[in-house]
């Protein structure tokens, strides 16, 4: 492809050669340099890309792109030079013009927030396919392209990948594309250039603030509130707090959820409407064959029952979520129901329908807040004991570990401790620094190391009402131990008990 195609949407100065130049490729990765591609040098927190163009003239780059005007006098004439001022966003519409202009053939739905975008995702993307819509999806737990899940570096992965994706999921026939867009991912530049379809809000609390990630709160905010300068409709909670800074000098239509008795179900200021377009509200509990969930009511754009079989009161933030974009997708009432009463996402309070006495569920929790926040969760079920099965990260953190021992040990009502990814370390020495916060709150524990058999133990021994909680795998399909990776998928090992249990073998 010529230069001048990939930068016609760029504001740049050529600096030396010629834009006809020829370009079979963009490299920001300098160890993935070859002849005729474009090298752009990426100013990040640990490296400065300035630092390879000899690397890049030496492979044969023909055009290099770059922030600082000086470093040009030591390319030679031969290579074509490009001054911007930001070479990420560079990276970002040269991508998107490489590749076609992929997101412009898909219908994008990105969302931002501090909590459930991952479960979100799914949901929407489960729906949508219910409904008959290929989808595509870019998140934490990977990137899905048709029935492919390719792993992913980051949530919000750099712009060229993005595109690539973009393409690819255009080649399969997908229509639809939802992808978590985390606050690094707007900071960076990495979602620059698309102009998304719907953008959603979730909610919003500390979270992220350091020095690699943001400097304080209100930069975290501010980066959230760039994805409604850049999509066409805005979908927001308003009963988050933060919901009007999040829309601070935003660029498109809006629309709004809530859930009765929320803590602002005002809606926006200006012109927009007194009333939100969608407000849940006759919340409600469900246990049902040996599965957890959700019962409500909507009203305002849509107006009827809702059922979601994954437990929780964020489900119904979720579920919310999930019909608006939906439901202004064109997808029909009846069809984002049935979705929703089918939907599972894999690892995020994920029930497995084992049994109609007692209740078996995957989460990905592996820290404090997060494992509390899934107690306390299944806690307003009122099951007969709530146990929990777990282990820690080796080569980790201890703290972590006495924080998952303290909040384990003082909602639950018996922790297995177990092996979850070790790495180098010893299962025995993890769990005794987990048995320091079990200690500080009192739990009751046993240990098991080999999880398969720590998970069978609960099975065999479960009560009519209990609730066994497996934490910290989630959607992980391994185990990491002494440098190896190891095939453990929780949901293979549950079945391979149910069998033995069936044929008298436990």
């Amino acid at each position: 492809m010529k230069l001048e195609q990939l930068c016609r949407e760029l504001e740049y100065v050529c600096l030396k050669g010629s834009l006809q130049t020829e370009v079979r490729d963009i490299i920001y990765d300098s160890r993935k340099l070859a002849k005729e591609t474009m090298f752009v040098c990426m100013v990040g927190a640990v490296t400065d890309g300035h630092r390879y163009i000899p690397d890049a003239v030496e492979k044969g780059a023909s055009v290099i792109v770059l922030e600082r005007e000086e470093e040009a006098a030591r390319i030679p004439e031969t290579v074509t030079v490009l001054k911007v001022a930001s070479a990420r966003y560079a990276l970002a519409l040269m991508s998107a013009a490489l590749f076609g202009y992929p997101d412009r053939k898909l219908i994008t739905i990105g969302l931002t927030g501090t909590k459930g975008k991952t479960t979100t995702t799914y949901m929407i993307k489960s729906v949508l396919e219910m409904a008959g819509k290929k989808t595509g999806l870019i998140g934490t737990i990977g990137v899905a392209v048709g029935d492919r899940l390719i792993p992913s570096k980051n949530t919000t992965p750099e712009s060229y990948e993005i595109h690539r994706m973009f393409a690819a999921m255009v080649e399969e026939g997908c229509e639809y594309v939802v992808m978590e867009v985390s606050s690094q991912g707007l900071k960076l530049d990495r979602t620059a250039g698309i102009v998304f379809d719907y953008g959603v809000f979730t909610n919003l609390s500390p979270d992220h603030i350091g020095p690699a990630e943001h400097d304080s709160f209100e930069e975290y905010l501010e980066c959230k509130s760039l994805l409604f300068r850049q999509c066409r409709t805005g979908i927001v909670n308003v009963d988050d707090e933060h919901w009007r800074e999040v829309l601070k000098g935003h660029t498109c239509q809006l629309r709004t959820f809530s859930v009765e008795n929320g803590t602002d179900s005002s809606a926006a200021e200006g012109n927009e409407t007194a009333d939100v377009d969608l407000l849940a509200y006759d919340i409600g509990f469900i246990r049902e064959d040996g599965r957890l969930g959700m019962r409500f009511y909507v009203r305002g754009c849509m107006d009827c029952a809702v059922k979601v079989h994954i437990p929780g009161r964020f489900s119904v933030y979720n579920s919310m979520v999930t019909m608006l974009v939906c439901h202004l997708a064109g997808i029909s009432g009846e069809a984002i129901l049935a979705g929703l009463a089918k939907v599972q996402v894999k690892g995020r309070v994920e029930m497995l329908p084992v049994s109609k006495d007692y209740y078996l569920i995957i989460d990905y929790a592996h820290n404090e807040v997060s494992t509390r926040s899934v107690l306390n969760t299944l806690l307003e079920y009122h099951p007969k004991r709530l146990i929990c099965v777990y282990g820690g990260g080796g080569d980790r953190s201890k703290l972590r570990r006495y924080d998952m021992g303290e909040v384990t040990g003082e909602l639950a009502d018996l922790c297995v401790l177990t092996c979850d990814n070790p790495r180098s370390e010893e299962i025995r020495d993890i769990n005794r620094d987990i048995r320091v916060g079990l200690a500080k709150s009192g739990g009751t524990f046993i240990e098991i190391d080999d999880r398969k058999e720590a998970i069978a133990h609960c099975m065999v021994n479960a009560q009519p009402g209990d609730m066994i909680v497996l934490l910290g795998k989630g959607h992980e399909d391994y185990q990491e131990i002494k440098g190896v990776k190891y095939h453990f998928d929780e949901r293979e090992a549950v079945a391979e008990i149910l069998d033995e249990i069936r044929e008298g073998k436990r």
